[in-house]
């Protein structure tokens, strides 16, 4: 009789008489469970042995999101496009937000785009495992795959962002620099970020029923602390004039301002708003830590995630 034969047998045998537990039986037969969690780096190898599997779903939910509108994968262009006027129009115009810089059109929209990619990866992120129940519970593969695949759905999107917002830079007057090439590393870093963040707050999401609610409120206090549409040096030491220190804290704490600060830093040159030179290691900070710790914390629940 073979080892599993034998188990199987031991285990009948054992629930009948009640000598031996079925978890004792299981350990001395070196038996698992079936969805059990396996080891953190057998677990990374599974997520890039189902990479193709991850960037297709992501490519998919991009066609799908605009298949049913009349213009299509048009929309993907034309909603940064009216999200840059309604911006500039309600902060740039109406509410006076320029203040002192010279490039407000840039400033803000960069500002935009870069902190909308974070915020939708987030928001995304929640319901990556509550939102797909049907397919966790009917197939055996890593649970990190979805929230991936939210990411790398934004991550596309924002390459459609980035280009608009080139192009409205260069048409505000700015002109093309070497330091543009570092566009991608603030990119890699944010990514990196937000694949972390997502995978956070997936966790968070599928057992906390009221994340969901209470995401809009949360994202809309991190917009207004990431001076998206203001300088914060101008506004909080400046015309509010709180301590240096207040400013640093919403500099280097919110890594969601950090990623703004260097990309504007990047791109406009024809501004006064300068903004601390240590940003980048916040930039690295925030990315290694948060993907490290995201990938920890939400492998430590992948038994539980789909039960109940």
């Amino acid at each position: 009789m073979s080892q599993p034969e034998s188990a199987v047998a031991d285990a009948q045998a054992g629930g009948r008489s009640g000598q031996e537990p079925l978890a004792k039986l299981a350990a001395r037969y070196g038996l698992r469970r079936a969805m059990a969690r396996p080891r953190f780096t057998v677990y990374v190898r599974q997520l890039w042995e189902r990479r193709h599997f991850i960037l297709t779903y992501a490519t998919s939910r991009n066609v799908s999101k605009y298949s049913n509108s009349a213009l299509g994968q048009l929309w993907q262009v034309l909603t940064p496009l009216l999200n840059a006027a309604i911006y500039y129009v309600m902060f740039g115009i109406i509410l006076g937000g320029r203040g002192n810089i010279a490039n407000y059109p840039a400033f803000l929209l960069t500002g935009m785009f870069v902190f909308t990619y974070t915020q939708r990866t987030v928001t995304a992120g929640a319901k990556s495992i509550s939102g797909n129940l049907s397919l966790i519970r009917a197939l055996h593969f890593p649970r990190a795959s979805l929230p991936l695949a939210y990411t790398i759905q934004e991550l596309q999107q924002l390459a459609i962002s980035m280009g608009v917002l080139l192009v409205i830079v260069v048409a505000t007057g700015e002109f093309p620099t070497w330091f543009w090439l570092m566009i991608p590393v603030v990119l890699l870093l944010q990514t990196m970020f937000n694949i972390g963040a997502g995978l956070i707050i997936a966790r968070l999401g599928s057992s906390m029923r009221d994340l969901n609610q209470l995401l809009p409120f949360i994202t809309r206090t991190w917009l207004y602390a990431s001076g998206v549409f203001f300088s914060i040096q101008e506004k909080v030491v400046g015309s509010a004039e709180l301590p240096q220190w207040v400013a640093d804290v919403m500099y280097y704490a919110n890594p969601a301002a950090s990623y703004i600060e260097v990309m504007r830093d990047i791109l406009i040159t024809k501004s006064d708003h300068v903004p601390p030179q240590s940003v980048w290691i916040s930039c690295v900070f925030w990315a290694v830590f948060t993907l490290g710790f995201g990938f920890w914390y939400f492998w430590r629940a992948e038994e539980r995630y789909g039960r109940g």
